[in-house]
């Protein structure tokens, strides 16, 4: 569907928003942009290397191209597992280790069709990505290399759908479109972070420029995938900065209590991170 002016567009002031804030944002829309956390100098680091990259088309157009697991590249690609802006918002957010599960880059050109909304949570697995998208807990960061504007594949979703108990936000289902989808622009260098099971997409880029975005996909420490996933190289990972290497642990890990019963030894009477009023913290902890 192609863009129009007849979507309703964002126009939140993302810089002014506190950290609970953003988290409420987070929380309740689906999705929170965190502005200007690459720099200019960023950027060009990561275009010098994606402009190597052997990328291919998706089965549905070939204006949109793109490279998976790019984690071990090298350089600002993998540097970019660790960037401190946004590993110190997913610290807090998480009160958790974090650990990388998935990391890819994807190109929309003039041209292409737009990406239908969909969700990035799959709770039994699929044939395409296995259990890796079945999390219980899941954010995807969404870097954006250029500008998004409303002819250049801006980001689209449909706020709060996450929340829905309704057969509609199944979240093995697609759509080409919603009456209630959001627009969202942003300049080149922000990130998007998006709940995993709300439904987004892109629009089409009908534009003069291609679009370019690094999609990295985060969790709690605590929260793991349903069913066995691959493991990292540990060739691979013996070759990566240590403050990328603290961030891929084991995807497979989880923490759980399936012996638990009514009453454990050692409760707690303080949970800071369930706090109803997590969403008026003006700082970070």
């Amino acid at each position: 569907m192609p863009a129009t002016h007849k979507d309703q567009i964002v126009d939140t002031d993302w810089a002014a928003l506190s950290f609970g804030e953003q988290v409420q944002h987070l929380e309740v829309e689906g999705f929170v942009v965190l502005p200007d956390v690459l720099s200019a100098d960023d950027i060009g680091r990561l275009k010098d290397q994606t402009s190597q990259f052997k990328t291919q088309a998706v089965d549905y157009s070939p204006h949109q191209q793109y490279c998976p697991n790019v984690q071990f590249v090298g350089g600002a690609m993998t540097e970019l597992i660790a960037h401190p802006p946004t590993i110190e918002f997913l610290r807090h957010l998480f009160g958790d280790d974090v650990i990388m599960m998935g990391y890819d880059y994807a190109r929309s050109e003039p041209g292409h069709p737009g990406i239908s909304l969909h969700c990035d949570g799959q709770p039994w697995g699929s044939d395409i990505f296995g259990f890796e998208h079945s999390c219980p807990k899941l954010v995807r960061v969404l870097y954006y290399l250029d500008d998004l504007t409303p002819e250049v594949s801006p980001f689209r979703v449909v706020p709060r759908s996450h929340l829905s108990f309704h057969a509609d936000a199944n979240p093995y289902l697609r759509y080409e479109e919603h009456p209630e989808q959001m627009m969202v622009t942003v300049p080149a260098g922000s990130a998007v972070l998006i709940h995993q099971n709300v439904f987004h997409g892109n629009y089409p880029n009908v534009g003069t420029y291609a679009r370019e975005l690094i999609a990295i996909a985060y969790r709690p420490g605590w929260a793991g995938p349903a069913g066995e996933i691959p493991t990292w190289n540990e060739e691979q990972l013996s070759e990566v900065p240590a403050n990328v290497r603290e961030l891929l642990g084991d995807r497979n890990s989880r923490v759980w209590f399936p012996e638990g019963g009514n009453k454990p030894v050692g409760m707690q009477r303080r949970a800071d991170g369930i706090n109803a009023s997590r969403w008026t913290r003006q700082e970070r902890d």
